[in-house]
């Protein structure tokens, strides 16, 4: 195994690169570097937003009646331009104002609820309710909110009484996952991918409306998926689920969002959330902060290739790579979630690793020539589009760049609103 449980470079010297102005000037450049990127070419005058290809230009013709927008890259370029906009950067409420209307008349089924996940100039693309979509409606609302947005409350409450009605199990606590158009149940699968994404947006949610109920169902997702699961599984995150929620190790959907295995990018992420779950709790759970830690570390040392940087897209259940292919946003989560370890206490390894990850992404994932980052690189580290093409939505990446930024005590929206006021 090339793995190494260890960061190889020297013991961290001097004051943390976060506490470096330099170090957050520069973060500040790679985010404004991202979010001028897609606001020169991602703006689609149709509505919605454009996906951009290798040189960042608009991708105009992938549908049959246009550009296909996806639900989740809608929902995350509300919440990525609300955070442009809390850091007061001009050009950011257009976007939002753009986002949040395709939403109300692209996305939104008037008809019988929700969201469906895909749709083109002529209408729906692929019409299914999916919770993933969902959690990032929910996202977007409570980042809006956060930078002002006037319809933001109205599409936090329409979100809610969506997940709660049509998604949310009260007894397991967490989501069901997919239905059609009319709400029908689209097969018994149960996901911790549209889960962990719910459990980000209703933080958010509870930071920015103050409702408990919010904070108490992202504490009972990640009670069963992490405390119950990821603990018994020596702190490797199940990504899929039968529907009494006992593990499907057997399970294996599309690349994208359902892979086989367990995938070392959630489980950073995980990490990530958790910390910041614990410090919006008050510090309740301590099984919390806990789990984040054994997360991220147990994660670098499994998921980590130690020849060549960089994590492995996937791994088998025996901690082999399955899928060797490096992309981007572990990458990202890892750096936040480092940041955020690090800022809540955590000791000096994790600093280690924020600054290890960052040189891996500086040299091999940040396309320098023509902004953004490259998606995906082979073993070898060339970049490839085996999954993803062109420039990916830039969600994980800007978050990279803002959250070691803010406080850990919440989400990075949260951070940037507490240091606009």
């Amino acid at each position: 195994m090339t793995a190494a449980a260890e960061p190889m470079d020297p013991a961290p010297t001097g004051k943390d690169w976060t506490q470096r102005p330099a170090h957050r000037d520069w973060l500040m450049q790679q985010a404004g570097g991202l979010l001028g990127l897609f606001q020169r070419a991602a703006l689609n005058p149709a509505g919605g937003f454009f996906a951009l290809d290798d040189g960042g230009a608009p991708i105009r013709g992938d549908g049959p009646d246009g550009p296909i927008r996806g639900l989740h890259e809608t929902t995350r370029m509300v919440h990525c331009f609300a955070l442009a906009s809390l850091l007061g950067l001009p050009g950011s409420d257009r976007m939002i104002d753009h986002g949040m209307a395709y939403l109300a008349r692209g996305h939104r089924d008037p008809s019988q609820g929700g969201w469906v996940w895909s749709v083109d100039d002529a209408g729906p693309v692929d019409s299914t309710k999916q919770a993933y979509g969902h959690a990032f409606v929910l996202l977007a609302g409570a980042s809006a909110k956060m930078a002002g947005h006037p319809d933001a409350d109205a599409l936090i409450a329409e979100a809610t009484e969506v997940l709660l009605t049509r998604f949310w199990d009260a007894k397991a606590g967490a989501t069901t996952e997919e239905y059609s158009a009319d709400w029908q149940p689209l097969g018994p699968y149960r996901g911790q991918n549209s889960n962990m994404h719910l459990t980000e947006a209703l933080m958010a949610a509870f930071e920015a409306t103050g409702e408990a109920s919010y904070l108490q169902m992202a504490e009972r997702i990640a009670e069963l998926i992490i405390n119950c699961h990821a603990r018994a599984e020596g702190w490797r995150v199940a990504e899929h689920f039968h529907p009494d929620w006992t593990v499907d190790r057997n399970y294996e959907g599309d690349p994208m969002f359902r892979p086989a295995g367990t995938t070392p990018g959630h489980a950073l992420e995980w990490s990530r959330l958790l910390a910041q779950l614990w410090a919006l709790g008050g510090h309740r759970h301590g099984w919390m902060i806990e789990a984040a830690r054994a997360l991220f570390l147990h994660t670098a040392a499994i998921g980590w290739d130690g020849a060549r940087g960089g994590f492995y897209y996937t791994l088998d259940w025996s901690d082999r790579p399955l899928r060797r292919d490096r992309y981007w946003w572990p990458c990202a989560e890892g750096i936040a979630a480092a940041a955020v370890l690090r800022q809540s206490g955590g000791d000096a390894r994790f600093e280690a690793w924020y600054r290890r990850i960052w040189d891996f992404t500086a040299h091999h994932l940040i396309d320098h020539a023509q902004g953004g980052w490259f998606p995906e690189l082979d073993d070898d580290l060339r970049p490839v589009a085996r999954v993803f093409t062109g420039k990916p939505d830039l969600y994980h990446a800007l978050q990279a760049c803002l959250i070691p930024l803010v406080p850990p005590s919440g989400s990075v929206g949260a951070g940037l609103a507490a240091l606009a006021r």
